[in-house]
């Protein structure tokens, strides 16, 4: 059994709405589902403040929606997917429905130092029906990734394109299970790689990734064509026809 000393992580929040979780805190990553969408809706727009770029933040829970549920999705882990993690002051068990979704939720357990204070609780508890009645499971981070290729390999890769922890579920040990997550899928499906960019202005993000095994290759830039610089190839099309 962990100690617990004073220190406690929170959110901006009412107390009547605070959950706290002492000495241990269970874990579940699983496949997010269509039930998740408002929360997952949620987290990307929180993970574009915490770069400053909510300007950038064009989603909705409709567009969401038909970018990760379509109704005949690409074959499992090549479109875009997302993992979310949840907590619980209780132990998750398995669950009790059969389900087709392709993975099994991984379940663990992290012993606490201090408590951690879900500031929260209804915004972020989980909407996820596993058959066991368990209403004290809260949202705290996700991982998004898909299928890439490259011309130097005869396998798709992953993309890694975001994992992020709201505040109170940080530096507790969680992203390695969730990018181990996601890095053990790859490993265990035939994917070759595990890409994405890694911002080098955040030292804690950096060597993360670094002790997680990724490689850096300094000798390339990200590059990104986008916006109106995009839309210039659209209208040269249009007024190419128009001069025809």
């Amino acid at each position: 059994m962990a100690s617990v000393i004073s220190e406690t992580i929170t959110t901006n929040s009412s107390p009547e709405n605070n959950v706290t979780i002492t000495e241990k805190i269970y874990t579940r990553v699983r496949l997010a589902t269509k039930a998740d969408l408002s929360h997952i809706y949620q987290l990307f727009y929180e993970i574009h403040v915490y770069h400053n770029f909510t300007h950038l933040y064009k989603a909705t829970e409709s567009s969401l929606a038909d970018l990760l549920f379509k109704e005949n999705p690409l074959p499992l882990f090549y479109g875009p997917s997302v993992l979310l993690l949840e907590v619980s002051p209780t132990p998750f068990t398995e669950s009790r429905h059969t389900t087709d979704e392709g993975f099994k939720p991984v379940l663990t357990k992290f012993d606490l130092k201090f408590p951690v204070v879900e500031g929260q609780a209804e915004e972020f508890r989980s909407k996820y029906d596993d058959g066991n009645h368990k209403s004290d499971a809260f949202i705290a981070g996700y991982a998004f990734f898909y299928a890439n290729y490259s011309c130097f390999n005869d396998k798709p890769g992953f993309y890694f394109e975001s994992l992020y922890f709201r505040e109170s579920y940080r530096k507790l040990g969680m992203g390695k299970l969730l990018f181990g997550t996601v890095s053990t899928i790859a490993a265990n499906n035939g994917f070759v790689s595990v890409d994405g960019i890694v911002a080098v202005w955040n030292k804690k993000s950096y060597d993360f990734y670094i002790n997680m095994g990724v490689e850096i290759f300094d000798e390339f830039r990200y590059g990104k064509l986008h916006g109106e610089a995009l839309q210039k190839y659209a209208d040269k099309e249009k007024n190419d026809d128009a001069s025809c």
